[in-house]
C-alpha cells in the first residue's frame, strides 16, 4: 500500500477503533538483544520511532500480544517471558491505557521487510536511538532500563 494511502487508513481505522471502543488497551515491548541494543519500528503512516506494540485483541492476553506484535512488526522471538514493566494512561485519547513489558533476549528470525505498516526497523544502541525517536518512546527506555520512575501518563 502506498503512503498517502496508508495514513488515511490508519486515521479511518483509529477512528472506527475508538467508535467501537469504550477503552483500549495496548502493549508496547522494550525488545533487547544480546548486545543490549533496543529494537524500534519507523511506520509508514506516522511520524517518528517506536517500541514494537499494538492492541490487545479480543481472547488475547496481553503477554501473547506483545509477543505477537515483536513476532508481526520485526521478526522477533522472545527467548524469555517478557516482564511487565510499567502501566500508562494516554490521557490525549481519553481511554487507552498501555502496558509496556521488556524482554531482555530477543533476536530476530530474518530482517523485517519495508512493508505500508513498518517502515524501517532495527536493533539501535542506547546512546545512538535515530533521529525521530518520538519523546514517549525515550521516556519508556528511562524507565525500563535506566531506573527512571515510571510515569502513570503515557
Amino acid at each position: 500500500m502506498t503512503p498517502w494511502l496508508s495514513r488515511p487508513l490508519a486515521r479511518v481505522l483509529r477512528l472506527w477503533g475508538l467508535a467501537t471502543r469504550s477503552m483500549t488497551l495496548g502493549a508496547r515491548i522494550v525488545a533487547l538483544d544480546a548486545d543490549g541494543r533496543v529494537f524500534l519500528v519507523r511506520h509508514g503512516y506516522r511520524e517518528g520511532w517506536y517500541m514494537p506494540g499494538g492492541a490487545v485483541d479480543p481472547g488475547e492476553t496481553a503477554i501473547e500480544a506483545v509477543v505477537r506484535e515483536a513476532r508481526e512488526e520485526g521478526n522477533l522471538v522472545c527467548e524469555v517471558t517478557p516482564v511487565l514493566v510499567s502501566v500508562h494512561y494516554n490521557r490525549h485519547e481519553g481511554r487507552d491505557h498501555v502496558l509496556v513489558y521488556r524482554c531482555d533476549r530477543v533476536r530476530q528470525t530474518e530482517p523485517r521487510k519495508a512493508d505500508w505498516e513498518i517502515a524501517e526497523s532495527g536493533f539501535f544502541a542506547l546512546d545512538a536511538l535515530p533521529e525521530g525517536t518520538t519523546p514517549a518512546t525515550r521516556r519508556r527506555l528511562a524507565e525500563a532500563l535506566g531506573g527512571e520512575p515510571p510515569a502513570e501518563d503515557w
